[in-house]
């Protein structure tokens, strides 16, 4: 009977995972029409700004100025 009852386990597990699934796929589905109906125009102004922000408010870049090894030719 053990055997019987971990099939069901079983069983369950893989019906969970597939609606587990089935819900990701959906929200995936929602968003991806969300980001066809938005205003890629004002969008990419915000998203200049927001760049700007980060970059403003970062520490400067610099470039390293450790240089690799050398390798023997």
């Amino acid at each position: 009977m053990s055997d019987n009852k971990k099939d069901i386990e079983a069983l369950l597990l893989e019906e969970r995972k597939i609606k587990a699934i089935e819900k990701i796929a959906n929200i995936l589905d929602n968003l991806t029409l969300w980001f066809e109906e938005i205003d890629k125009e004002e969008w990419n102004e915000r998203l200049q700004f927001y760049l700007a922000e980060f970059l403003n408010r970062s520490p400067k870049l610099t470039k390293d100025t450790e240089e690799l090894p050398k390798k023997d030719a």
